[in-house]
């Protein structure tokens, strides 16, 4: 018997819906809440380093994640004139059947999991959110928005990184903190040569080129934005082209294509990392909520989608709950840690290289390659 029989899930994003169908799969009864009226998400892709495929093996979806998206073995590096410098081939350790890396739309993850979660028999409602929660002990009630209530014998928060179960459980320390980069996406027709991820080091900025179907790619841009800057949403394709100056080839051919300011997304970069314990009595909080992280090792998704996979092994095992929930920090914390540091000491190297402070530029792609490698070892 599992040691939980109905939880509540809050937050209907990649953590959210990856833990309903680890919690139906054990046979627990799961609610889910999401205070967006509907499931749309914005966003251009995710990439999914092969650690990612393994966690969603586990529940079954990592097969259409791959048929829906762009599997490619790693990523070819160029300087800013398109000049080709190195190839780093990822590889499929973690889980050999499937391809090192896979790129898909950030929408065609949403649909996959969404309809694993609804295929799972839970309760799904949109437009919802907690309004109280007391946990007495023995259980959890809350009350929701749209005047419902219920008791729940365990309450996981994966409601992203300005997380209303962390405020409730925790305050509103710690608070995100802004690595001083910010990241650009947009969408492009995916050219035939690009049959790897593509990294292009500019004199002070970062270009990537993540194929996400056949047909389908995505350009990422990583600037230093001093004092974290609002950018007007309708001057965002200028100020992205903006950024792109000093490129030619492939990169500066794409640049001129950048045209819908409501196309960009743009996104400052920021982290935070929980204290031990993400737990408090029977509530938990998971995902970027507990261990948001810069997308410099493409983690971030993959850290969520992790702590969901195994939450719902955990909770779906005979032994008491404070012991699920030690062993679930044991195996969770260091290796959240670990992104966010390795990722934040990038992109620190990074900004010392466009400042022109000494650095040697082999240091990020370096901590890159042993970052990537050490993740690939099960968790």
């Amino acid at each position: 018997m599992a040691a939980v029989s109905k939880i509540l899930v809050v937050g209907g994003g990649v953590g959210g819906l990856t833990a309903v169908t680890a919690l139906r799969q054990q046979g627990i009864s799961v609610d889910l809440v999401e205070i967006n009226p509907d499931h749309s998400v914005y966003g251009v892709g995710i990439i999914q380093p092969n650690n990612t495929l393994r966690a969603l093996d586990r529940i079954g979806l990592a097969d259409e994640c791959v048929r829906l998206g762009g599997a490619f073995p790693g990523w070819r590096i160029f300087d800013a004139d398109g000049r080709h410098i190195m190839d780093a081939p990822n590889h499929s350790d973690a889980s050999p059947r499937h391809p090192p890396i896979n790129g898909i739309t950030r929408p065609l993850l949403q649909r996959v999991l969404l309809e694993a979660a609804r295929a799972s028999g839970a309760d799904i409602r949109t437009g919802v959110g907690v309004a109280t929660m007391e946990d007495d002990g023995d259980g959890v009630d809350v009350g929701f928005t749209d005047g419902r209530a219920g008791r729940y014998d365990f309450v996981i928060g994966s409601d992203g990184l300005y997380s209303e179960i962390r405020s409730r459980l925790f305050g509103s320390s710690p608070a995100p903190q802004f690595s001083g980069q910010a990241v650009w996406r947009y969408n492009f027709p995916r050219p035939a040569e690009v049959d790897w991820g593509h990294v292009y080091y500019g004199a002070r900025t970062k270009v990537g080129l993540v194929p996400m179907s056949p047909d389908l790619m995505y350009m990422f841009l990583v600037t230093h934005e001093p004092g974290n800057p609002r950018m007007p949403r309708e001057q965002l394709a200028t100020l992205m082209r903006e950024r792109l100056d000093g490129y030619t080839g492939l990169v500066a051919g794409l640049r001129e294509m950048i045209t819908e300011p409501h196309a960009v997304v743009y996104k400052p970069m920021e982290h935070l990392l929980l204290p031990a314990p993400w737990h408090k009595g029977r509530a938990i909080v998971i995902g970027d909520g507990a261990h948001a992280t810069t997308p410099h090792l493409a983690q971030g998704a993959a850290m969520a989608i992790e702590d969901a996979v195994l939450l719902g092994e955990l909770l779906g095992s005979d032994r008491p709950l404070p012991n699920l929930l030690d062993e679930f920090m044991a195996r969770r914390f260091d290796r959240a840690k670990f992104v966010i540091d390795s990722s934040t000491q990038i992109a620190d190297w990074e900004m010392e290289q466009w400042a022109g402070i000494e650095n040697p530029a082999a240091r990020p792609g370096q901590l890159l390659g042993e970052a990537t490698h050490a993740l690939m070892a099960d968790y």
